[in-house]
């Protein structure tokens, strides 16, 4: 079966003390290959840590992942990671960045030029080759790690808070980036986000989670990244859906945001 399968999935960490904290319960999503899926949800509600066992760099306690069929079982280039820092190598040069994952493949060099120069293309980078990455504005950092994750022909992106610690007019430009890449390469893209409009914007599928355990509260399924495609996002956001939809998800973070500060006011 094509697809990221997420099977009744919990995970549950070990304290040293003895005790235990359940951060996720029976999570199940089925992605569809070329999907693209925004999670939302109030800090502490585990969307770092699902991400994580889906990217092979966690092992949940309970439950099963597969890729196209194939068992999950620890990292693969199948599964490419962007981080919020871009998890660059400093030392080297854009397109050594970007060329690392055909190397290590050890790929021809005609053809990781080739692969390298067409990715550097794609996200306006072409002119910045032979730059060093302390160089680079944050924006052109990311852009980097978007390139070095697509060199290795992933069949799954996973982004982590990607875009936020940018400012708002390169978030947005990213933004849009991040659609333009969707639509042309037909990659699945699981992107974690703070962000509500960021998450309207990029989640042609957008789930929110709830804390304590973390567990799949609410899923829409949604218009907004089909229309932002090579459009002005900001008219995007002027959608009438597009206000009522955020206010209601504000508002239901926020209703799960007050309930666990009421449980710490309780437990002190």
């Amino acid at each position: 079966m094509s697809g990221l399968i997420i099977d009744d999935v919990s995970m549950t960490f070990e304290l040293p003390d003895g005790g235990n904290v359940e951060a996720l319960k029976n999570i199940n999503l089925n992605i569809k290959e070329g999907e693209l899926l925004s999670v939302l949800g109030p800090s502490g509600c585990g969307k770092t840590t699902l991400l994580n066992i889906c990217a092979g760099f966690l092992a949940q306690t309970a439950g099963n992942l597969s890729l196209n069929g194939d068992l999950v079982t620890g990292p693969s280039p199948e599964r490419g990671m962007v981080f919020q820092k871009g998890a660059l190598f400093e030392w080297m040069s854009v397109r050594q960045n970007v060329s690392f994952g055909p190397s290590m493949k050890r790929m021809p060099k005609a053809e990781t030029d080739e692969i390298v120069d067409h990715l550097l293309e794609v996200v306006g980078l072409q002119d910045f080759k032979e730059k060093a990455i302390y160089e680079l504005s944050g924006g052109m950092q990311q852009r980097v790690a978007l390139a070095r994750c697509l060199a290795n022909e992933p069949d799954v992106i996973l982004m982590d808070e990607p875009l936020g610690a940018l400012d708002a007019l390169t978030r947005e430009k990213m933004q849009g980036l991040v659609l333009k890449l969707w639509k042309e390469t037909g990659k699945t893209i699981i992107l974690i986000t703070h962000s509500v409009e960021e998450a309207l914007l990029l989640g042609e599928r957008l789930i929110v989670m709830a804390p304590r355990p973390g567990r799949i509260h609410k899923e829409y399924n949604l218009p907004f990244a089909e229309m932002g495609v090579g459009a002005d996002l900001r008219e995007v956001k002027r959608h009438k859906k597009f206000g009522t939809t955020r206010d209601e998800i504000l508002t239901m973070i926020w209703d799960m945001e007050e309930e666990i500060m009421g449980r710490t006011d309780s437990a002190a």
